[in-house]
């Protein structure tokens, strides 16, 4: 593996069943190939909050622009089957 790869990022997840549009930033291992594996967060609750993709997953960001700043979104899953 690279030094970039296994390193830890900061990605947002939405959330969903919120009034408004809103996600939660967490931290994530890099795997390389535009791969993230999500953590969660030190007050992760399932009950309360549920993710778009859940902390365990594998998933693909896009870089996005709001207010003047960049940020990893997590946009899409990755099927174990897809990695080998």
């Amino acid at each position: 593996m690279s030094e970039a790869e296994n390193r830890k990022v900061q990605i947002y997840v939405r959330l969903l069943d919120e009034d408004t549009a809103c996600s939660r930033p967490t931290q994530a291992l890099v795997l390389g190939n535009g791969l993230f594996k999500l953590l969660p967060t030190e007050i992760y609750d399932p009950e309360d909050e549920h993710w778009e993709f859940l902390p365990g997953a594998t998933v693909r960001a896009a870089k996005v622009r709001d207010a003047g700043r960049s940020y990893l979104l997590a946009v899409s899953q990755e099927d174990a089957e897809d990695l080998r």
